[in-house]
């Protein structure tokens, strides 16, 4: 690839599968390796346009720890023709990458305070390397805490990692599902249940929380925290809108005033609650 090419946002960067994890029946994890040159820094939260040669390319938010950029990783849905081309791929196939775009969690910024991230289903994957962040500096941070909620155990991601952050790294971890299945001695319950207990005895006035996961649940969960105490300007949300070219170009993601591939996706929820309750945009 020449410098120009090199440094064209609308060029993909060839990258090499080089392991595939099956997270779920319809969710498979990649970790990609760059080929054509150095990988790429990126921060958490921000997302890469994966291109599934000859079928399209999609927006897929970063799962990977910002602090190992060569281990490029994506965790994806199969829910249409790109997705589902992505989800087939295998090591040693090759697919195109541009990116990284947008905003990211900064999670930095709230050394001191007590780091709430709430995911919902495969919101766990736009926050995972947040997580990572932050637990990688833990002391730095009053507590670090994840609240995780899925439909079913079964729709749990990261079952394996979830379960170390909670036994090994010092994080305060809880799990909850909206409907149990046989074998399951968990919480029971959508996440909103679990927001005071997860809080504990921290002065709401102290807690940052990053949230992500399907629309509704992160706008009730916003709503029942700044009702807690928690100041919505501390409260950061990811919106996974339809995003083609990643550059504000062709308008697929346009929401109120932003577009979410420049101005997010990640927005605290001070600047953008009132949209998030409106449901036709």
């Amino acid at each position: 690839m020449d410098a120009a090419n090199a440094q064209d946002p609308m060029v993909p960067h060839r990258y090499r599968v080089a392991e595939v994890w099956e997270e779920l029946d319809d969710v498979t994890t990649m970790s990609l390796l760059p080929v054509d040159g150095p990988p790429r820094p990126f921060k958490a939260g921000q997302f890469n346009m994966l291109y599934a040669y000859g079928v399209g390319e999609a927006a897929i938010s970063i799962s990977g720890d910002p602090a190992v950029p060569e281990r490029l990783i994506h965790t994806t849905r199969n829910v249409g023709r790109v997705s589902a081309a992505l989800t087939r791929l295998r090591a040693g196939d090759m697919l195109g990458v541009r990116g990284p775009f947008g905003s990211d969690w900064p999670v930095e910024d709230q050394k001191g305070r007590h780091m709430l991230f709430v995911a919902g289903g495969l919101g766990l994957a736009p926050l995972r390397g947040a997580v990572c962040q932050a637990l990688a500096n833990r002391l730095e941070y009053e507590e670090v805490s994840l609240l995780f909620g899925a439909r079913s155990p079964d729709d749990l991601l990261y079952r394996s990692q979830v379960a170390e952050w909670g036994a090994f790294s010092g994080a305060n971890v809880e799990v909850t599902v909206d409907m149990a299945a046989r074998g399951w001695t968990g919480h029971v319950g959508v996440v909103t249940t679990r927001l005071e207990r997860i809080l504990g005895t921290s002065d709401p006035a102290n807690v940052s929380v990053f949230i992500c996961g399907p629309e509704i649940m992160m706008r009730f969960t916003a709503q029942d925290l700044t009702e807690l105490g928690v100041p919505a300007s501390r409260i950061w949300v990811s919106m996974e809108r339809n995003m083609k070219c990643a550059l504000g170009f062709c308008g697929h993601c346009q929401w109120g005033p932003d577009f979410v591939c420049k101005d997010g996706p990640v927005f605290r929820y001070d600047q953008i609650g009132k949209r998030l309750a409106i449901r036709e945009i």
